[in-house]
């Protein structure tokens, strides 16, 4: 034993004897005689021995720093006791900034072990285990399977119903036909795989507004924006005449047809990615490898949308008999799957952005038309003129949502490949 180690012993007294490492005390012949230190106070010998100094002992280091993951898991104690599975502890973790590098100073090669330690050493009740709901899973699957075809059946009703009537009742069956779609679209948001959920142990992320707004302005212009811009560019329009479909201000009915049936593919993609993701996640040993191969899935099932998007669109404008709007439609549907995607596993606030920023870019346009005919502002109208006269009045939604769908694709390309958004394991897929 080294000098130091004999200095650290308190009291040692001069006549032999032994030192206990447990008790702390210097045991001098028989057991009555003992000397125990007990922080800085002197004691006495026992059986009349006489007083021994004791000096000062270094405090002994704490059990949190010999134990780094308990001080982990006491800094990350709510998350460890909400989490139902490693991955969501995972999941947790890397959203606190805790990466693979960061683990391993937690002597674990990956963020995916060390939360499997914590896991298997956090203390849980036996009453909150989870409990199998494979019956209920798929009752609610089976529901909002059904429920994803109600707005392109209403949708349907609605254009039959509109090509049936004539004068007066056929606003009010526009009207009818609109709110019923909402009110479905409403349902299907509600339910599945496109429901808004808690996505992460986390808490729920702020609420964003604004998204429903700029989403029905977006949808209203998809049938009214080009008829009306393309009159006014015309120098109308005087007015909305009876027949809308037939006069200077045309309805499009086939792209928000198309795009009401095309909920149902939106639930099924969002479905698949929302089931592929999780057994990634599963099978993934760490953030960098489940980023890697989430992302080939993300732009798979964005791709199978579109071409989903896309044959529906066909199908409706042939049986309609109208323009299948092909560019500003296919964008406008990118936009609103990617935002509904982003929303569904937590990122609210980038959709609520490009979603606004998209709807006023398409606002603006169709304004400067109507101030570039006052004295001395036409020049306000070149822009968009030229536009208009060179590719059609469908160019403008077309070139605003191909910009927001692809800066909406960017972001979840970094934000729905990382593992806190599919840590919920009750997500109902």
């Amino acid at each position: 034993m080294s000098g130091l180690g004999e200095l650290d012993r308190p009291g040692m007294p001069e006549s032999p004897g032994a030192w206990d490492e447990r008790s702390g005390e210097w045991t001098v012949g028989e057991a009555s005689t003992r000397v125990r230190v007990e922080g800085d106070m002197d004691t006495s010998a026992r059986g009349g021995a006489e007083a021994v100094p004791a000096r000062r002992q270094p405090a002994s280091p704490r059990r949190t720093a010999a134990d780094p993951v308990k001080a982990l898991m006491h800094r990350h104690r709510e998350l460890c006791e909400r989490a139902v599975d490693p991955l969501e502890i995972a999941a947790g973790l890397e959203a606190h900034g805790v990466t693979d590098r960061t683990a391993a100073r937690f002597r674990h090669r990956d963020v995916f072990s060390l939360a499997e330690e914590m896991f298997a050493r956090a203390a849980r009740d036996e009453e909150a285990a989870p409990t199998p709901v494979l019956d209920t899973a798929l009752e609610v699957r089976t529901g909002w399977v059904l429920l994803t075809l109600l707005p392109g059946v209403l949708g349907t009703a609605t254009a039959v119903g509109m090509r049936l009537t004539h004068g007066q009742a056929r606003p009010f069956v526009a009207v009818a036909g609109v709110l019923a779609v909402a009110l479905a679209v409403r349902a299907v948001l509600s339910r599945g795989p496109l429901a808004t959920t808690d996505p992460t142990p986390l808490g729920p992320a702020p609420h964003a507004p604004g998204i429903r707004t700029w989403t029905y302005w977006l949808l209203a212009y998809a049938v009214l924006g080009d008829g009306l811009l393309r009159a006014a560019v015309a120098g109308g329009p005087d007015g909305l005449p009876d027949g809308a479909a037939h006069g200077p201000w045309p309805v499009a009915t086939a792209p928000v047809l198309a795009l009401a049936w095309a909920c149902a593919p939106a639930a099924w993609c969002a479905h698949l990615f929302a089931v592929r993701a999780r057994r990634r996640l599963a099978a993934s040993r760490g953030l960098a490898e489940f980023g890697d191969s989430v992302r080939p899935l993300l732009l798979g099932t964005f791709a199978l949308y579109l071409c989903a998007l896309a044959a529906l669109l066909a199908l409706c404008g042939t049986v309609l008999g109208e323009s299948a709007a092909y560019a500003q439609t296919v964008t406008l549907g990118a936009l609103l799957l990617l935002a509904r995607l982003l929303t569904t596993h937590g990122f609210r606030h980038a959709p609520a952005i490009v979603l606004t920023a998209a709807a006023t870019a398409e606002a603006t346009a169709l304004g400067t038309v109507f101030v570039g005919r006052l004295p001395g502002c036409g020049f306000l109208a070149t822009p968009v003129e030229t536009l208009v006269e060179s590719w059609g009045p469908g160019s403008v939604p077309a070139l605003v949502c191909s910009a927001a769908a692809l800066t909406v694709l960017v972001h979840a390309a970094r934000a729905l490949t990382r593992a806190s958004a599919h840590a919920r394991a009750d997500r109902p897929c």
